[in-house]
């Protein structure tokens, strides 16, 4: 098992035993010249490889997800699913390690680098999943720029496990077999307009070329999956948000958008449930309330445009005083909102400054 071929293929029949979907190898040279995001030894000084898996999604709980049926269940399917392919990258990583390979078994989500000019807020991962992933074969890069697998499309949670162990790298899924065919489903999902409609995105690895749609300020996605808003502009459907603040055309209103969305938000009853991010103030949570673009994107064309039928026509979400969520027609949350106070209403949208008194906020809500 010291060869390494022998090792690599042991690190996938390992992924794959415990419930992967897919898993591939990366390592330095075929991550030369990629992103600093792609730079093994950020993690692990050393590293000579890198281990990239998905896990799936249930499928049953995003179909629930996407037609407001159900948001508890994906939200848990989806916060347990992080925590377990964290947990699975950590016990990779701990064999090696006792075998006598230094390892590090890469957080699935929600670790930023402190490094950057803003520090957290930049967002920028210490490993970037989806760079690792498409390298390595695991899936595509769709147009979206989330990595697609043959099995589940987007709907997968990415991990990874970065070695000193020296690994045989596996080669990228062929680009003719790529089923993302520009159906822009993932863009008209969005209600943030994250995705650059015409330029694209270009990144070299190992010099190879993978391509997908500009992405835009990440402040777009932090306003809108973050759950502080979420009405889409023709007033028909919504994500899970009950939020329905305006959300701006421009990239450099995105901060101001998000700085008000956060804090005229915070008197809103909480959602049960959700799991904790560090970039939130205080111990506030955050719900899972949008990710349309991922749950959508699916291998079959068919069935992409029905889950997107499920999503439009589903309705508008409004929440109750107990901090329960419903899904009710158009005009039943517009009287919804029309019939709350206007301190209530500043909750959730934009009102006139004088007829909505400010709201004291305690950090530790």
């Amino acid at each position: 098992m010291d060869d390494r071929q022998g090792l690599a293929q042991f690190a996938i029949d390992y992924l794959m035993l415990q419930g992967a979907c897919a898993a591939g190898v990366a390592t330095t040279e075929t991550l030369a010249g990629g992103p600093p995001s792609t730079d093994l030894g950020y993690v692990l000084p050393g590293a000579k490889s890198a281990v990239s898996f998905a896990v799936p999604l249930d499928p049953v709980k995003i179909e629930r997800f996407l037609a407001k049926q159900d948001q508890a269940g994906h939200q848990d399917d989806n916060i347990h699913t992080n925590f377990f392919v964290t947990g699975l990258a950590t016990g990779l990583a701990t064999y090696f390690d006792q075998r006598g390979y230094p390892s590090f078994g890469v957080s699935a989500n929600v670790v930023y680098r402190k490094d950057t000019p803003k520090g957290l807020v930049d967002f920028m991962p210490d490993l970037s999943h989806r760079y690792l992933a498409v390298r390595s074969g695991v899936g595509w890069l769709g147009l979206s720029g989330n990595l697609i697998t043959k099995s589940h499309g987007a709907a997968v949670i990415l991990g990874a496990v970065v070695t000193t162990a020296d690994l045989a790298p596996t080669d990228p899924l062929p680009p003719q077999e790529k089923y993302c065919d520009d159906c822009k489903l993932c863009m008209a999902s969005c209600l943030s307009g994250l995705m650059d409609k015409k330029d694209k995105t270009t990144v070299t690895m190992g010099g190879m070329e993978f391509s997908y749609s500009q992405r835009l300020s990440y402040h777009r996605c932090d306003l809108v999956c973050g759950g502080f808003t979420g009405l889409a502009q023709n007033g028909k459907w919504s994500t899970w948000s009950p939020g329905r603040f305006s959300i701006p055309e421009k990239d450099e209103e995105f901060e101001a958008a998000l700085l008000k969305g956060v804090m005229d938000s915070w008197p809103r009853p909480q959602i049960e449930g959700g799991f904790h991010h560090p970039a939130m103030p205080g111990q506030r949570k955050i719900n899972f309330t949008c990710g349309n673009c991922q749950l959508l994107c699916h291998p079959d064309r068919a069935e992409r445009k029905r889950r997107y039928k499920l999503l439009t026509k589903s309705g508008v979400v409004v929440q109750h005083p107990d901090g329960s969520l419903e899904a009710v027609t158009p005009g039943e949350a517009r009287r919804h909102v029309a019939a709350m106070s206007p301190q209530q209403r500043a909750c959730y949208e934009d009102v006139p400054v004088e007829a909505a008194p400010p709201v004291k906020r305690s950090a530790a809500n």
